[in-house]
């Protein structure tokens, strides 16, 4: 549903040619309603579509920009607010959040505090909604996501079953960590989506050793999938992140469009 103070105010933007308009919205979730970006390529639709989670700072305008960008290369994005059960919160500046220990406490506590169960039950409602749009072609859509986000896309992948072609996961973290009974690997047979996986160079959170598990998993479950090593270091797709690597973002984006393209565009009835 569309609703709040925003939602009758689109700004507009022009993506690689495409002009793309963005509104806020509020979701009907399962715990509450969740504000979210809505962004949609202008002319003829109906589009592919794809969500896109954040990384751990949350919702924000680096955010909505990064869903305007892949909404102009054809899709319908939605960019949901994942910590709206926390109620109004300002993590500050990105660059420097993580410098500070009470910032950082504050960030680590709402990554914690969103569970495998709460992202399952928004994932469905939030697909849900995409599904109800005129302007979304039907379908199974795409994820993507960063960060912490990257672990959701996967997440959502491994739960949702057919309702997920295509996921994306950039700078990601605890995707094959072997003794964390949540981590996405353990459900690969599930995965019916293809897999693009971007890793970063000298990430604990992502591990060569989980890279291997990773690759194992996804293979021995005859799940079609990439997982490159960016050089780069965790953040390098997010501009306001410290470690936001302009080249290595800008190859991520080529891939996120031959990714989505070679998927969806095929997966689409």
């Amino acid at each position: 549903m569309t609703k709040g103070p925003f939602a009758s105010v689109p700004r507009t933007g022009t993506k690689k040619g495409v002009a793309v308009t963005q509104r806020a919205v509020e979701i009907e979730a399962a715990d509450g309603t969740c504000p979210a970006a809505l962004s949609i390529p202008a002319g003829e639709g109906p589009w592919p579509a794809v969500l896109m989670f954040p990384d751990a700072g949350g919702m924000r305008d680096v955010m909505r920009q990064m869903g305007e960008r892949l909404s102009g290369l054809g899709y319908v994005v939605l960019v949901p607010d994942v910590y709206y059960r926390n109620g109004p919160y300002d993590l500050g500046d990105m660059r420097t959040a993580f410098s500070t220990k009470g910032t950082a406490d504050k960030i680590m506590g709402m990554m914690r505090g969103y569970t495998v169960d709460m992202v399952v039950r928004d994932a469905r409602a939030f697909v849900n909604y995409l599904a109800s749009l005129p302007e979304t072609k039907p379908g199974p859509v795409g994820t993507t996501g960063y960060c912490m986000g990257g672990r959701l896309s996967l997440i959502t992948a491994a739960n949702l079953d057919e309702r997920i072609a295509a996921a994306a996961s950039f700078h990601g973290g605890n995707l094959a960590k072997a003794d964390d009974p949540d981590s996405p690997h353990h459900k690969a047979r599930a995965i019916k989506a293809s897999v693009y996986v971007g890793g970063a160079i000298e990430d604990q959170s992502f591990t060569d050793e989980q890279k291997g598990l990773l690759e194992k998993s996804l293979s021995e479950a005859g799940v079609t999938h990439t997982i490159v090593t960016y050089d780069a270091h965790h953040g390098f797709a997010v501009p306001d992140n410290p470690t936001y690597d302009p080249a290595a973002a800008e190859r991520h984006w080529k891939a996120t469009e031959q990714f989505f393209a070679s998927v969806l565009a095929v997966s689409q009835p």
